[in-house]
């Protein structure tokens, strides 16, 4: 297949990893480079990436004086997730588009079923709902110990959110989740080493893009 003819074909690409991970920095480098290359990029994130979706995001995020119950939290996300398909992700990708999300199914298969222990039958049933026919042609995984996330996010010093009031035990059950998905679906994920410089996680996560692409890696 030529690069024309993958150009006219959207193509779905995922960022996941725990806090501080640097997702939201990658998917910053990836969009104008894959631009670069002549195709239409939204970049988007979860949950949120709508107006409506980025209603439920402000609920399920919030530190509020009534807590969420775990089934509530991941019912939410799934709430927003169709939502945020319906309205933006499945027409940019008919319309021959790419999508680059921050974070996708994934992640509640990592947070509420990893880190809550909700139960990953019930949570894919949900996504069938939610997406039917829908995955990520490539998720890259940012990989790093929770310790150096926490330490990351923790020191940004913009208050975060209430997952980052999680206990260290709670992140080392979603990365044991994370990785325990990718080696499943080897095919799909591309783990890279977030530990290093965003420069060199760049380096890798435009490695996996050119195989994507069609272009030998460099």
């Amino acid at each position: 297949m030529t690069r024309t003819s993958q150009a006219r074909r959207g193509r779905f690409i995922t960022l996941e990893g725990i806090e501080g991970s640097g997702k939201s920095t990658l998917a910053r480098a990836l969009a104008p480079w894959l631009r670069a290359e002549g195709l239409i990029v939204h970049a988007t994130r979860e949950p949120g990436g709508t107006p409506l979706a980025e209603s439920i995001r402000a609920l399920v995020l919030s530190r509020g004086e009534e807590p969420v119950p775990p089934a509530a939290e991941l019912l939410l996300m799934f709430a927003a997730r169709a939502v945020h398909v319906e309205n933006l992700i499945r027409p940019a990708l008919a319309r021959g588009e790419w999508v680059l999300c921050d974070r996708f199914t994934d992640a509640s298969l990592a947070y509420q079923g990893g880190g809550r222990g909700l139960d990953a039958a019930q949570i894919r049933s949900l996504s069938a709902v939610a997406h039917p026919g829908l995955a990520p042609d490539l998720t890259l995984l940012l990989d790093l110990t929770p310790a150096q996330g926490l330490a990351r996010a923790r020191g940004r010093g913009e208050g975060g959110d209430r997952f980052e009031d999680e206990a260290l035990a709670f992140f080392e059950r979603v990365r044991r989740r994370y990785l325990d998905l990718a080696r499943a679906e080897p095919g799909r994920f591309a783990v890279l080493d977030a530990s290093v410089s965003p420069d060199l996680v760049q380096q890798q996560a435009a490695e996996a893009l050119r195989a994507l692409l069609g272009a030998a890696p460099a």
